[in-house]
């Protein structure tokens, strides 16, 4: 007889990793708010908080034997290697230099006007390349989540039902996802 799993969507399991974060960030500012702690008590503090959400979410998932669904759209249309597809081209700014009295006014007043106008098309543009950047960074971070998830998730099968083997397995790869970032800030506090 096989036994039925339950499934978790991929997409689900990184919004609540992203409301756990944002939790996180306001818990420790709100509680720190009356006391005055350093910058690495305040990171311990996030950290313990995200390492125990993720050991208690684990846990259960091993206990009830939830499995994980990726249900990431795939991007296919990129290029491997090709980022910008050809070299940026390089050009000469000019120099322009306008006379004294009425005619050079004028044309001060119209050049201000065009590069005025120049730095909102880049301002627009550089805010299309940020939005891109914070999608591909959310994009990264959530297969991050996903596969560590998912390579946790894979044991579920073994660990259905059990809650001492679940919790192991959970402890384990909670020590091994945020063991290293608490090993950072540590030697960051050490060395300086």
């Amino acid at each position: 007889m096989k036994i039925k799993q339950d499934y978790l969507k991929g997409k689900s399991v990184f919004i609540v990793s992203l409301v756990v974060i944002g939790i996180t960030i306001l818990t420790v500012y709100f509680t720190g708010i009356n006391y005055n702690r350093s910058l690495t008590s305040n990171l311990y503090l996030s950290l313990g908080i995200i390492a125990t959400t993720l050991f208690l979410f684990m846990t259960y998932g091993l206990y009830k034997g939830i499995g994980l669904v990726d249900d990431f759209p795939k991007f296919r249309s990129f290029k491997k290697g090709d980022f910008l597809g050809t070299a940026s081209p390089s050009f000469d700014t000019p120099s322009i230099s306008v006379g004294d009295g009425i005619g050079g006014l004028v044309v001060s007043i119209l050049l201000w006007l065009g590069m005025t106008i120049l730095i909102i098309v880049f301002l627009v543009v550089l805010e299309a390349v940020f939005w891109f950047s914070l999608f591909i960074i959310l994009a990264m971070l959530y297969w991050v989540f996903f596969r560590a998830l998912k390579f946790v998730f894979n044991k579920s099968k073994d660990t259905k039902g059990d809650i001492g083997i679940s919790a192991v397995y959970a402890i384990t790869y909670t020590s091994l996802y945020v063991g290293w970032i608490f090993g950072i800030v540590y030697l960051t506090e050490i060395l300086y």
